[in-house]
């Protein structure tokens, strides 16, 4: 017997991650088809850019009784893009996690439906060689240990966009007019940015196309004269632009319509993925990238030295945790703890550059500063001795000075 029968018998509903696209209305008839079981569909509002009614009414067309089309812009920003913030998160120096922040919170959502309407599986849509999988399920048991999972792709024989096609046509699945035929790359966005992969971006020799860009204009077409941009913080997370208060996702927003018009938050990588191969992804972050910046300005006069350099040397752990799916693990849980204490008096405000695809920190101020201009001054002080700096300078030599003495006998 195979997986997919030894299961069916004990499968009696199941969650389902919906987008209304190709790939996951397929993935409804199928489940349906093969399981037998009841689907309920759960489609996420998380700043993507797209109507998600359509997703609504297709689902009901497929014969779905329970459907969750739910708005979670402002818990995604709140509880995952700021927490991840606060660390200055990047994965392998560069990648700001758009893709990998968004998938604790589908999951997590899932999880509570599918606690809610009694379903005992929940199931994916993502593919067998990626990590979307690994992050998906592993949210999944992590917060509940004992529930089933499906994944299409990992058991179906429906491997090309054209098999996709035929199946949806013969299930009378409506497709939309753009996904007919091989597409160029495939998409996934948020809130926090756009990714495109595959196809014609996986020759990591040839530049992109500039129609793959849909965030930001290009850096050369950005205006020719630099905006400046103001970022308030409290306790680590940015609360205001420009001197007006705004929510979580409005305030991202707004970053993302600026550096997007300034040509700001592109980046073309070749990635390790977890599952072990590498993968070139070009992705656009526009707002993040000028919180990035930001978060890092007024950090920079308002954390002890020590403290500042200890989160540094956390910070590429914490990205590799959130990179391979480990939201909800024990250690991320830790180090968010000491990274959020880090955070209580980073407080005041930014002001950044915007120029042709380039964002710089032009001046920061807090009520906290840490910043002694009276230490610092090279004009003539009352505080600082500099003849101290000699038996400081001895002192740290000294290991060196008998290191040197041992060589030279």
């Amino acid at each position: 017997m195979t997986a997919a029968k030894k299961t069916r018998e004990t499968v009696k509903k199941v969650v389902l991650a919906y987008s209304g696209g190709l790939d996951t209305s397929v993935i409804l008839r199928w489940l349906q088809e093969t399981y037998g079981c009841e689907v309920v569909t759960f489609t996420a509002d998380i700043g993507q850019g797209e109507e998600l009614a359509p997703a609504r009414k297709k689902a009901e067309l497929m014969g779905v009784k329970q459907i969750f089309v739910e708005d979670l812009r402002e818990e995604f920003v709140h509880d995952f893009v700021f927490p991840m913030f606060r660390a200055n998160a990047l994965y392998e120096g560069q990648y700001l996690l758009g893709t990998s922040i968004a998938r604790p919170l589908i999951a997590k959502r899932q999880i509570e439906i599918a606690e809610a309407t009694g379903a005992d599986t929940v199931a994916h849509g993502a593919t067998g060689k990626g990590n979307d999988q690994v992050r998906f399920e592993l949210a999944y048991y992590a917060l509940k240990p004992d529930i089933k999972v499906i994944a299409p792709w990992r058991e179906w024989d429906l491997n090309s966009r054209t098999k996709l096609i035929e199946y949806a046509e013969q299930h009378q699945i409506e497709i939309a007019k753009d996904q007919r035929g091989e597409a160029p790359f495939s998409t996934d966005a948020n809130l926090l940015h756009i990714s495109a992969e595959g196809k014609a971006l996986e020759d990591p020799w040839h530049e992109p196309e500039e129609f793959v860009y849909s965030r930001t204009v290009a850096p050369e077409q950005a205006p020719n004269q630099p905006e400046y941009v103001e970022v308030e913080f409290v306790k680590g997370d940015p609360v205001a632009v420009d001197g007006k208060k705004l929510s979580p996702a409005a305030l991202l927003a707004r970053l993302n319509k600026l550096g997007g018009r300034h040509g700001i938050g592109r980046l073309d990588l070749v990635e390790n993925r977890f599952v072990g191969m590498k993968s070139r992804g070009i992705y656009e972050t526009p707002g993040g990238t000028i919180l990035h910046a930001a978060h890092r300005g007024i950090e920079s006069i308002t954390l002890d030295r020590g403290a500042a350099h200890l989160k540094d040397e956390f910070m590429p752990r914490y990205a590799e945790l959130i990179y391979n799916g480990f939201w909800f693990s024990p250690e991320r849980a830790m180090l968010q703890a000491l990274i959020d204490k880090s955070q209580e008096n980073v407080a005041g405000t930014v002001r950044l550059k915007l120029y042709k695809g380039s964002v710089r920190v032009v001046g920061r101020k807090s009520p906290n500063s840490l910043y002694s201009l009276a230490h610092a001054t090279f004009e003539a002080d009352q505080v600082y001795d500099q003849r101290d700096a000699e038996g400081f300078i001895k002192l740290n030599a000294l290991r060196l000075r008998l290191a040197a003495r041992l060589r030279r006998k």
